[in-house]
């Protein structure tokens, strides 16, 4: 493992890859997002009292995918073939399935159970990362307030439904 140096970054290779990162991540989330929209069934759920707006999920998902797309490249650019990177690909791929079980498939349990393994693997990237870049690590530490609390509202609203 070897950390970069400010003269790594003095070269485009690094800034392209943060810019993939970013297009990557968020560009997908967006993709998702705009697929599998809250309709008519997600309006007719019973949903607890601490249900936020509906405007709020996007603004939030999107300053988190920015963290999550920077935590990646962060560790990216120390070990393309570490534990920590195969932590970041994998709460990647769950992250990116929940809206579709949840708003296409009206799965409401399946959707929980795909919603704590992301809670684990935020969990799992914030301890494995630590070793190689302190501050990606720091980077998921919103990432897990927020799933934590999103988890709290999938669970609530399953249990009400």
């Amino acid at each position: 493992m070897t950390v970069p140096s400010l003269a790594d970054y003095k070269t485009p290779r690094p800034w392209l890859t943060l810019g993939i990162f970013l297009v990557v991540v968020i560009g997908v989330g967006a993709l998702i997002g705009t697929q599998s929209v809250p309709g008519a069934w997600y309006e007719s759920l019973e949903k607890p009292p601490f249900n936020p707006p509906n405007w709020i999920f996007g603004p939030v998902w999107f300053t988190l995918y920015v963290t999550i797309a920077v935590a990646g490249w962060r560790i990216w650019m120390v070990d393309p073939r570490s534990d920590a990177m195969k932590v970041w690909f994998a709460q990647m791929a769950f992250n990116w399935a929940w809206s579709p079980i949840w708003f296409l498939g009206q799965m409401l349990w399946p959707a929980f159970a795909v919603i704590v393994a992301i809670l684990a693997l935020i969990v799992a990237f914030i301890v494995v990362a630590r070793k190689y870049d302190a501050i990606a690590s720091w980077l998921f530490v919103p990432y897990l307030a927020w799933v934590s609390f999103a988890s709290l509202l999938n669970l609530s609203i399953a249990i009400l439904n």
